[in-house]
């Protein structure tokens, strides 16, 4: 029973962030980790709902990101070629690698400002969620990471069409892959993008689901990386413990979507099946973030995330001279 009512209370939190996602333009998963926080810090939560609060956070994370593979078809890359891919690699690890850079100089925790180079680089809060296990950061990191990463990516939806149209007067093409390159999220590519009309987003929703697919070359490396660092400080049992298999689900499931193994439809309802688990998850992980944390390294890794995001943006405006 106890187990019961710790899901139920996320559930419930979820379901009230999905509600007001359609009046406050911040998505669900923001408001979802937001509101967790707020009420953790506020109110006493008994134990009685912890266990089921972790299991949110933890079990039900691993289920929403296996179900995350179904938003990933590689067809999207026969769409654009290979020129718009290699732009989008090159942008992506620049973002990553500026994000740790910056996250030296300024002395932030180095998994934190590698899940904010992740955030912006790739999907935002669907791409720290699928690392944050990986690398090994804190509920707090994830929390602060994804709430940073929503929060620039909802200013970038009103500042991208002002860079593009009114400081640049990029043509289409040229709006849509700053647009698409650049914005976290698909809802804010959308809203962005169609806000200057449907060409510029039609196309930088495709060249956004390309950097989605780099998602999963991503994972993979991360797995590599920090496979071998703890080779060099943990025994070979926790090792295997701690191998996500949750990625080998998620992988599977993209193959489902690139190979057309389900009916559109059904395709569909397993997306917004996984969304659903991910916002119950970010409540979940959002009720267990002290805000003492956030005080602490708030204001050091908004700054690091800002100034990741400013220069994104400049390396793509970069990248739309130099091969478009």
């Amino acid at each position: 029973m106890k187990f019961l009512l710790g899901i139920l209370l996320t559930v419930l939190i979820a379901i009230i962030a999905i509600g007001l996602s359609i009046y406050i333009p911040m998505g669900a998963v923001t408001l979802g980790i937001v509101f967790g926080i707020i009420i953790g810090n506020t109110f006493t939560i008994g134990d009685y709902f912890s266990s089921g609060i972790k299991f949110s956070g933890k079990n039900i994370l691993s289920l929403a990101i296996i179900l995350m593979g179904v938003n990933l078809n590689f067809g999207v890359i026969q769409e654009l070629g290979i020129r718009s891919l290699v732009m989008i690699v090159l942008s992506i690890t620049f973002t990553i690698f500026t994000a740790i850079f910056l996250s030296k100089i300024f002395k932030l925790n180095s998994n934190l400002g590698l899940l904010l180079g992740i955030g912006n680089g790739i999907c935002g809060s669907s791409a720290i969620a699928a690392t944050e296990q990986i690398i090994g950061a804190k509920e707090d990191e994830l929390g602060l990471s994804v709430a940073i990463v929503n929060f620039l990516g909802t200013i970038g939806i009103f500042l991208l069409p002002f860079i593009s149209k009114i400081l640049f007067n990029f043509p289409d093409i040229h709006s849509a892959f700053l647009i698409g390159d650049t914005l976290q999220a698909v809802g804010q590519v959308i809203a962005s993008g169609f806000s200057i009309n449907s060409a510029v987003g039609n196309t930088a929703t495709i060249i956004k689901m390309m950097r989605i697919l780099m998602l999963t070359p991503v994972v993979l490396s991360l797995i590599v990386i920090f496979y071998k660092k703890r080779k060099n400080t943990k025994t070979k049992s926790f090792q295997k413990k701690s191998f996500p298999f949750f990625v080998i689900g998620f992988i599977l499931m993209s193959l489902i979507p690139s190979f057309n193994l389900l009916p559109e439809n059904l395709i569909h309802i397993v997306g917004k099946t996984s969304h659903f688990f991910l916002v119950i998850a970010m409540v979940g992980i959002g009720l267990k973030v002290n805000f003492s944390s956030i005080l602490k390294n708030g204001s050091k890794a908004l700054l690091v995330g800002s100034l990741v995001f400013i220069f994104q943006i400049i390396f793509a405006i970069s990248l739309i001279k130099i091969f478009l």
